[in-house]
């Protein structure tokens, strides 16, 4: 008997065990299923919002978007060749000692102008001084002697030999007067042409060396402007075409030259043609020595279809341009600026401008500033007010 209970004790337990499981299994479902219901009221209304706010968006009329722009046109550029020169001296020397002595006396200041002539410096000539006297003491005694030599020979007194050694002995001594008249005028150095002096190189009382220098000499107007072409455009480069020069020293100021010569042989390491240039220097702004830069105008033009920089969007796949086409609302019946990319290929760049080879015609307006915002079939309206004057040739400030 006490087994029995025992056994009717275990098989009451496990069921219990059974319920409560089925119990906890009821708890999760209900859970489950409520959170369900949870999420699906969520999404139901996510989805109605993202309905209604599509529907706002097919329903909503974006603003046009204000833009610059400018028509373009056709117009004529100058053919021109742009390369870098050198100025250089009409005529320039270092004015030198051609023979040696002592600087006596000092005729000039330091970057003073001169004339052909000018004496620039003596040196000293007391030595020569005293030769050129005993030179014409001997030419005055040989004179003398040859008068007597003269007369005795008229009287057939003397040999014809005697008369002819006193004619060359006199020619000898006139020759030797004019030698040292010859010393004494080397030591007196004059200015070799009109020019601008340099820096003096020397000092009173210094003693100067056969080719010691003394001051630079150059001619500064007109001055020459040295510089160099590719062989190929040779042919096109004739004597008297016009050539603008700027330098730093002057950035605001354009130098106009004509074209002089051109060297006869061709550069066998460059393949470069020399040309050199003759410019007016009234004010001697250009100065020997300078780096400039030279544009050669040719004398024929060519007819481009040129949009600012700007106006261009560039990319790899192509470069492009959004085009303004008007076009008439079907709702409004207004007429509206529209966008239109438009693909281009293009030419060379001058200043503020590109040619346009292809993909534009004359009489089409192209936005010019934010193209990178622009989108084909956006409505634009122009306002150019605040847009800026493109140029060919663009001074922009030293910043």
């Amino acid at each position: 008997m006490p087994i029995r209970i025992a056994l009717v004790y275990h098989r009451n337990d496990t069921f219990d065990h059974f319920l409560d499981e089925i119990l906890m299994l009821k708890k999760i479902l209900f859970a489950a299923v409520a959170v369900s219901l949870l999420v699906g009221a969520i999404i139901f209304a996510k989805l109605g919002q993202f309905t209604a706010m599509g529907e706002a968006a097919q329903n909503m009329v974006l603003p046009p978007e204000t833009v610059t722009a400018m028509l373009v046109e056709a117009r004529q550029w100058e053919q021109t060749i742009v390369t870098t020169a050198t100025v250089t001296a009409v005529q320039g020397v270092m004015v030198s000692a051609e023979t040696s002595g002592r600087v006596t006396r000092i005729d000039f200041e330091s970057g003073s102008t001169v004339n052909t002539g000018d004496v620039l410096i003596q040196l000293d000539t007391a030595s020569e001084d005293a030769q050129l006297a005993s030179a014409r003491a001997t030419s005055a005694l040989a004179e003398a002697s040859l008068t007597r030599v003269r007369k005795l020979s008229k009287q057939n007194l003397t040999s014809q030999d005697a008369l002819d050694s006193a004619v060359a002995k006199v020619k000898e001594t006139i020759a030797q007067a004019h030698n040292v008249r010859a010393l004494i005028a080397k030591k007196t150095i004059r200015a070799p042409f009109s020019g601008r002096l340099g820096l003096r190189q020397i000092n009173l009382g210094q003693i100067l060396r056969e080719g010691d220098a003394i001051v630079p000499l150059h001619t500064l107007d007109p001055i020459y402007v040295d510089f160099s072409i590719p062989q190929k455009t040779l042919l096109r480069i004739t004597p008297g075409l016009e050539v603008r020069v700027t330098v730093d020293a002057a950035p605001d100021v354009t130098f106009i030259g004509k074209i002089l010569a051109t060297n006869p042989d061709v550069d066998l390491a460059t393949r470069s043609v020399r040309v050199r240039a003759k410019i007016a220097n009234p004010d001697e702004v250009l100065r020997a020595g300078m780096f400039a830069n030279a544009t050669v105008v040719m004398p024929e033009k060519q007819t481009v279809l040129p949009v600012t920089a700007t106006a261009i969007a560039y990319a790899t796949f192509g470069d492009s341009v959004f085009v303004i086409e008007e076009q008439k609302n079907k709702q409004s019946g207004e007429t509206e600026k529209v966008l239109r990319q438009q693909f281009i290929r293009l030419g060379q760049a001058r200043g503020d401008f590109v040619d346009v080879i292809d993909g534009l015609k004359a009489g089409e307006s192209v936005v010019t500033s934010g193209v990178f915002k622009l989108r084909s079939g956006m409505k634009v309206i122009i306002d150019n007010t605040l847009a800026p004057e493109p140029s060919l040739d663009p001074q922009p400030s030293d910043s």
